[in-house]
């Protein structure tokens, strides 16, 4: 390495590692994202599938917010573990791994018909998926230096509203299949998809390249330059502040990073299980092909929002007030929805989807500029682990909040969520750098 940099002088340096960024940009990120968007339809193929499914099986609303919820604590038990074992297996292994399990059991969707089944399949399915997330998270870290990650993380996350915007028309037409080969739409939209992330795990295996020094597809100045630059930004997190994995465990701001995103969880979760349900009672009619397309709207907008608004954050060193402004506009956004006639509502589910969509790639800026090392692998998956038990709570406040309050307040107990997220990520303003350089000053390695 030092012979390959030796030979490039400081003008050309940046030229190079740019081209380096951008190529792994065009190569690592559709596969991240389609990875994304098919783990994300896996968690909200349930919401389409709610109504066909719970008619033609008896399924009962207790069981189902219970089962649709369980799958967040099988995910938080494994997570942890999962991502250890991506950092020390390498991402190619392990993501094609934990693809092809969980499009197994998803498929396995299809023959559940009691409650107790539902349940069960949904606690295997969280514990087969833990891990996909937070190491995505990681390992664009390995490839992506710090100016990059504020674009690069919010490309990653137009993966959820692709998700719906695609898979809600793709899952209404699919539940229109009812009697093909014997099956019911429902049960063709749990095959039809598991089946796909099997044999997409299997490409997984093939296409992923674990570390820019092993990257044939960069030039030797590339890879040299690259890998460099990761280097060198891990070694300033150590130099200003080595703590080991336990240490960084033990760390109070992890337990408001874990909070932080677990309010915006419980918000995002609870838009993507009940959207369709609510747009359908807007539209007065069953969740099929229409309320699929009219679902995708809001997604569209929090889409084509994701493209300019975390980028922004991090070009105008103002990270700490435009995630907070996002977390504020979800609150808004969910609380007037419930409030309004059906085109102003779908409006403000835009406003709110946009919010949530936006909000997180801004937030994982921060951990993921204070961590590095198995300190990073480890802390990762416990925010995302603890954090997605949001979406474990999610469906019991809102149904708790509506039987105890009546229809609007479910909505109100969302929205509350990321509001108080909003002052939390703002108390850590002394911790963690609001302005300027995306690392802290004083980070865990």
């Amino acid at each position: 390495m030092s012979e390959v940099l030796s030979g490039i002088n400081a003008a050309n340096r940046e030229e190079i590692l740019n081209r380096a960024i951008k190529k792994a940009a065009m190569r690592i990120l559709p596969m991240l994202l389609a990875m994304y968007v098919l783990s994300f339809l896996d968690r909200a193929n349930i919401a389409f599938a709610k109504q066909a499914f719970q008619s033609a099986t008896g399924v009962t609303d207790i069981a189902f917010a219970f089962g649709a919820s369980i799958f967040f604590i099988g995910y938080a038990i494994f997570e942890f573990p999962s991502n250890l074992m991506l950092h020390k297996f390498g991402a190619r292994r392990w993501m094609s791994r934990i693809m092809i399990s969980w499009g197994i059991v998803a498929s396995c969707m299809l023959f559940v018909m009691t409650d107790a089944s539902f349940v069960a399949v949904r606690l295997l399915l969280g514990a087969m998926e833990a891990g996909f997330f937070p190491g995505a998270i990681l390992y664009m870290t390995y490839w992506f230096p710090a100016k990059a990650r504020g674009r690069i993380f919010g490309v990653f996350y137009i993966g959820a509203p692709l998700a719906m915007i695609f898979g809600g028309p793709i899952a209404g037409a699919f539940l229109e299949m009812d009697g093909l080969m014997g099956l019911q739409g429902w049960q063709w939209l749990f095959l039809i998809e598991g089946v796909a992330t099997v044999l997409f795990g299997f490409f997984v295996w093939w296409y992923l390249t674990d570390h820019p020094a092993d990257a044939h597809w960069l030039t030797e100045e590339e890879r040299t330059v690259l890998a460099e630059e990761i280097a060198t930004e891990d070694q300033a997190k150590e130099a200003s502040g080595h703590v080991k994995l336990g240490q960084a465990l033990k760390d109070p701001l992890l337990l408001k990073f874990c909070a932080i995103y677990f309010l915006i969880q419980v918000a995002g979760y609870g838009l993507t299980y009940y959207m369709p349900s609510q747009i359908a009672g807007l539209l007065q009619m069953k969740i099929g092909l229409t309320v699929g397309f009219v679902t995708a709207i809001p997604w569209t907008f929090a889409t084509i929002a994701a493209f300019f608004y975390p980028p922004l954050a991090v070009k105008l060193n103002r990270r700490m007030g435009f995630g907070v402004a996002a977390l504020v506009i979800v609150a808004i956004g969910l609380s007037a929805s419930g409030n309004l006639p059906p085109a102003w509502a779908v409006l403000a589910l835009c406003f709110a989807e946009a919010g949530v969509i936006c909000g997180q790639p801004v937030f994982w800026t921060f951990p993921s500029g204070y961590y590095t090392g198995y300190a990073a692998a480890g802390s990762l998956a416990v925010i995302n682990a603890v954090g997605n038990l949001g979406g474990f709570c999610a469906p019991n406040l809102k149904v708790w909040a509506e039987l105890g309050f009546g229809p609007n307040a479910g909505l109100y107990a969302l929205a509350a969520a990321p509001f108080i997220g909003a002052i939390i990520l703002y108390s850590i303003k002394s911790k963690v750098p609001a302005d300027g350089a995306v690392e802290a000053p004083a980070a865990i390695g």
